[in-house]
């Protein structure tokens, strides 16, 4: 599949903000401001689509205003850059309501994860474009009193220059006891933990285009003709919230969604697999998580690296999903080999 790039940003253009799943940003428009601000502080324009400030319950909007959105940002031609407001649990139900032609012929940044995975597959398996898997608006952008620094400095190279090699952050957090509805992040701030850099979990070299994203996220489009061809790829996977936001996604829904994509052969496929840092675990949990990667991946031998900076963690990298990617545990190494914009 020939790629397909979009423009880099430029101070003075335009940035869209939308919700394609969750409208919690509706519920915390205090951080929704303060990402405006951030963008607008640095030269940039924002446009907040409808969405951005709506929540009917489990989602933003309807899939057909969702979808609407989503295709109104990429049709406007001031528009340089889309990045979401937060993830969710249904961006995939947008999908029957885009017109993927259209998006293909006005190629734009899209920034995003979690559940943005959906988003991201579909646009790489229809179009070829390049999307980034990202921060997202209240979850980054919006922090008090701005922006992690390692955070927004990865952002800005992915949308306006090469990555290059990717370094680990210094500390990490995943601390969610702020409440950021009853707006406890403007006194309050979260606490953070050395980072102890990045873990092989098997040794060795491996380059691809990188694609992935949220892991149960990637199983909504399994069996669809959104999802996308794993051959020769560097897959990336990260883990999510629990019913309980504070607390990681349950280790049996790990082990089980691992063991789907085994099912699915694409493990078979991939030359690597890039994997975040386990969200909401305990010690002694991380320790199990590891064993179920290597379970899961048993009678493959290509390089696993574990712990970085990706989704639901801070801060977070801005990975260019589709692009050439090298990972050598020799040198321990993650790079991105090109530029993902034009």
């Amino acid at each position: 599949m020939k790629l397909i790039k979009p423009s880099k940003l430029k101070k003075g253009d335009t940035i869209a903000f939308i919700a394609p799943a969750s409208g919690l940003a509706a519920l915390t428009l205090h951080r929704l401001k303060k990402g405006k601000e951030f963008f607008e502080e640095l030269g940039y324009k924002v446009k907040i689509f409808p969405t951005a400030k709506k929540n009917s319950g489990i989602s933003s909007d309807t899939a057909e205003y969702r979808a609407k959105d989503i295709m109104n940002a990429f049709k406007d031609k001031k528009i340089k850059i889309i990045i979401t407001t937060i993830g969710g649990n249904t961006s995939h139900q947008t999908l029957e309501y885009l017109n993927f032609e259209t998006i293909k012929k006005n190629p734009k940044i899209l920034c995003g994860y979690s559940d943005i995975t959906s988003l991201h597959l579909a646009l790489y398996s229809q179009t070829g474009l390049v999307s980034f898997y990202g921060p997202a608006v209240i979850t980054q952008f919006g922090e008090t009193p701005k922006p992690d620094e390692f955070t927004t400095n990865h952002f800005f190279k992915a949308v306006t220059n090469t990555i290059g090699e990717i370094k680990p952050s210094k500390q990490w957090s995943d601390d969610k006891s702020i409440d950021w509805i009853n707006k406890d992040d403007l006194t309050k701030k979260r606490r953070y933990i050395k980072n102890n850099g990045y873990e092989w979990l098997k040794e060795g070299k491996a380059k691809g285009r990188i694609i992935g994203g949220c892991l149960p996220v990637i199983l909504h489009l399994s069996g669809t003709k959104y999802w996308p061809d794993f051959k020769n790829k560097i897959l990336l996977l990260e883990t999510p919230e629990g019913e309980d936001f504070r607390k990681g996604e349950s280790l049996a829904n790990v082990d089980s969604a691992l063991g789907n994509l085994r099912n699915l052969e694409v493990f078979k496929q991939i030359k690597g697999i890039v994997f975040g840092r386990g969200f909401g675990y305990t010690e002694k949990q991380i320790k199990q998580l590891k064993k179920i990667i290597l379970y899961n991946t048993r009678d493959y031998s290509f390089p696993i690296l574990y712990n970085v900076n990706t989704g639901h963690t801070d801060p977070i990298i801005t990975i260019p999903l589709g692009v050439e990617t090298e990972i050598d545990s020799s040198k321990n190494k993650f790079e991105i080999l090109e530029s993902a914009v034009l």
